[in-house]
């Protein structure tokens, strides 16, 4: 099991744990900051699923005027995991 810590920029989230499974297969997220129910609501759909195919999914969503969202910080942080 590999346990991540990752710093987003450009979001509202802090600070972003993530929990990879041997297989990397996602076995937690959890966001420190951003908005309760949406971050909830990813925790909820990437958990189970395998790491790159969540990046692939969540890659270039934006948040507002924002470039970049809290979904779109996660796939960046998943692709540097699976490295």
């Amino acid at each position: 099991m590999k346990n991540i810590k990752f710093n987003p920029s450009g979001v509202c989230c802090k600070e972003m744990e993530i929990i990879l499974n041997d297989d990397n297969t996602i076995e937690d997220v959890t966001f420190v900051g951003g908005c309760p129910g949406n971050t909830l609501g990813i925790k909820s759909l990437v958990k189970g699923e395998k790491a790159l195919d969540i990046a692939e999914r969540l890659e270039g969503i934006t948040c507002g005027g924002k470039k970049t969202s809290c979904p779109d910080q996660l796939s960046f942080a998943l692709r540097d995991a699976v490295k």
